[in-house]
Parts: structure tokens; sequence; C-alpha cells
């Protein structure tokens, strides 16, 4: 018999094994057991999406690596990175505040949580109010999504969460380099839920591929009405508009016992969840130290020349290329520190004043190139 049959199932006779004649075309769509294959298998998609090389665009998707400390308290106004690496804290306008932890609690696979845990509830709600929890991406580590083209991707985010109680809260994408964003919705309860979020390719504004901040991923946690008070759209690439970015959802400042828990954070090219990508710890803090390195190694001075004041002049290489020219702050068991040069690979320095050949910098040095 020629031509082209078509069954909902192929099923051997007895033996359950079905001998396809080679050349012929099969489109399977759900294989039940464990199959064996003879010959060569072409696979041209798995999963819909990206299966092999780095997959994860989040850097510390995991809540591994906290340079700066696991606990940081009265955070609510203000933006900075307190704990957990990459991750900024921004609330403005709010009396209400909270800590931020990098937690034990976290789903099977994963050892570090990001917890938020309400310490002051602030439930009159002024306009400008707003809490967010974000990661901002350089533009030349976007060029795949190719944003901006008639080939714009598909972006897939997931991550597990879970709080004291059922919330309801926004996860944005903000094209800081044309002003557009991106919103959906996803629900916490009081069990870790992984949450799936599949945005539509942007075929409007491209990225700029550079070192500076493209992409943020921003996760709406409390706002008033200035960014709360207009129409919510989901899944739509749209000019921003403060008050569409955070319609519906529900106030982490609502009480004292409010809590959020997030980890496994990944965003992939694709309309597919993959498994989440876990990376050495070694690699992730590598990671990170592009953009912040608390290095407490005692660095001594004596080891190089006196120059003609009689300070003693060093330097050092930092473990990673920095973003860019970090900030420097250090701290000298004796005299004064002058950082006489900066590039991402390292500094050099003096420490004057009353020093001798034991001078060092007691708890190494802090470097600072967060977007």
């Amino acid at each position: 018999m020629t031509g082209i049959v078509k069954t909902d199932q192929i099923q051997g006779a007895g033996s359950s094994t079905v001998t396809i004649p080679s050349g012929t075309a099969l489109n399977v769509t759900t294989v039940s057991g464990t199959p064996t294959f003879s010959g060569d298998v072409t696979l041209p998609s798995i999963n819909g999406g990206q299966i092999g090389g780095r997959r994860n665009i989040v850097i510390n998707g995991a809540m591994q690596v906290a340079q700066r400390g696991t606990s940081s308290t009265g955070l609510g106004d203000g933006a900075s990175y307190p704990t957990v690496d990459r991750f900024e804290v921004s609330g403005g306008s709010s009396a209400g505040r909270l800590t931020m932890t990098q937690d034990s609690s976290a789903p099977s696979g994963f050892a570090n949580s990001i917890k938020l845990d309400c310490t002051t509830a602030d439930t009159s709600i002024a306009a400008g109010e707003y809490l967010l929890l974000q990661q901002k991406i350089e533009g030349q580590d976007l060029q795949q999504l190719k944003k901006g083209t008639s080939d714009a991707e598909k972006v897939t985010v997931s991550f597990y969460v879970k709080g004291n109680a059922s919330a309801t809260y926004v996860l944005e994408l903000a094209d800081e380099d044309n002003n557009r964003k991106n919103t959906q919705k996803f629900n916490v309860t009081t069990d870790w839920t992984r949450v799936v979020l599949t945005y539509d390719g942007d075929t409007t504004g491209t990225l700029d591929d550079d070192n500076a901040n493209s992409l943020v991923l921003t996760i709406w946690l409390h706002a008033g009405s200035t960014y709360s008070g207009g129409t919510f759209t989901s899944n739509v690439w749209s000019a921003m508009a403060s008050a569409n970015r955070a319609v519906g959802i529900t106030s982490f400042f609502d009480s004292t016992d409010r809590t959020f828990f997030i980890t496994g954070l990944q965003m992939e090219v694709g309309e597919q969840a993959t498994a989440f990508e876990h990376r050495s710890f070694g690699e992730e803090l590598k990671l990170c130290q592009r953009y912040f390195i608390k290095d407490t190694t005692e660095y001594h001075v004596f080891l190089n020349h006196a120059t003609d004041s009689g300070s003693r002049a060093a330097n050092f290489f930092f473990p990673t290329t920095m973003r860019a020219q970090p900030s420097m702050t250090a701290n000298p068991n004796a005299g004064s520190i002058t950082f006489t040069s900066r590039t991402t690979g390292g500094v050099g320095y003096t420490v004057g004043g009353s020093v001798n050949n034991s001078t060092k910098l007691n708890d190494g040095y802090v470097a600072d190139a967060e977007l």
C-alpha cells in the first residue's frame, strides 16, 4: 500500500513493537512508555524552545549569592541592593517598611529564597506610593530577544513564590531604552507554586547593545493610584503609562503579617518554560561580581614602593571584569586611603599619613558598578 495514512494511534501486534520503514516521515505528538530508536533521530525542537547553552538571562535566580549580607531591615523608602545580589528593592512615598532576607525556605531543588517581611504597615495609600523588587539587565545581554524587529522573540519568565496569604502582584518587563512596558499578573498562595508567564515579542524599539540598563524585570508589590489608577492590559507591549502598570494588585504593606518569598527566577527566549538552569555557586558569584564585589581579604601595602611623601602605594585586580569603573570604599588600619586609578579590571591606591610596613586594608574593599 502506498499513499498517506492518518491515524490517531499505532500499536504493535502483541509485542508492542512498531517498525517504521526507513525514510518514512512520522509526526508523533505523544509517546507512551519509553521509546527505543535505532539509527539517527532528528529533533528540530524540544519543548518548542532553547534547550542547550545558557538559557537563563537572570543572574542569581536561585538566590545563592548575598555578598552584602543575609538580612537588611527598615527598607521601603529609596532604592538599594540590600542582601541577595542583583536584586534591588525600590520604594517611595510610603510609611510601610520591610525586612529583606536570604531565607532557607525554598521548594524542592533549591536551598535559598528571597523573603520580604512587612514590619510596618501602611493602609492609607497615597497616590505616589510604590514598592518594587527588580533586576536590571544590560542591553548587550539581550540582543537574542531581537526586540524592535519583525523577528522579535517571545520571552518566558518562570519562578516559584509563596506568602502568608493569597495575593496578586504584577510582573513587568520595562524597556528603558524606548520607554515601553509589558505587564502580567500572577497569584501567590501559602504554598510554593511555580508561576509561568510568556510575553509576546515586541516589534517596536530595539535595545541598545551596550553595558547600560536596557530592560528591568520588575515585580510590583505595592502601588498608589499614580501607578494603579488606570486600565490593566495583560501581555501587550505599549508606551509607558504610569497609571496602567500595577492595576488591581494586593498591597504588600496591608499588614505586618504579610510575607513574600521568591526563588528559581528564570527568563528565557521562547514560549516554553524549561527546567530551572542551575549554575554552580562559583559561576553565579562571578556573574554577580561584574556588578558588585565585597572582598574581605586583608591587603598589605608594604610589598610596594614608598612614595616621596612617605605614603605606601599598591594595587589589586578584581576577580572579574566589572561592568563599568566602580565606586570604591576601603578601610585601612592606619592613615587614609586615596584611590589613584580605577578601571573595570582593578585599582591603584595610596595610603598616606602615619603608615609603616604593616599598613593594610583591614577589611579588604568594596567595589560597586551596579546598574
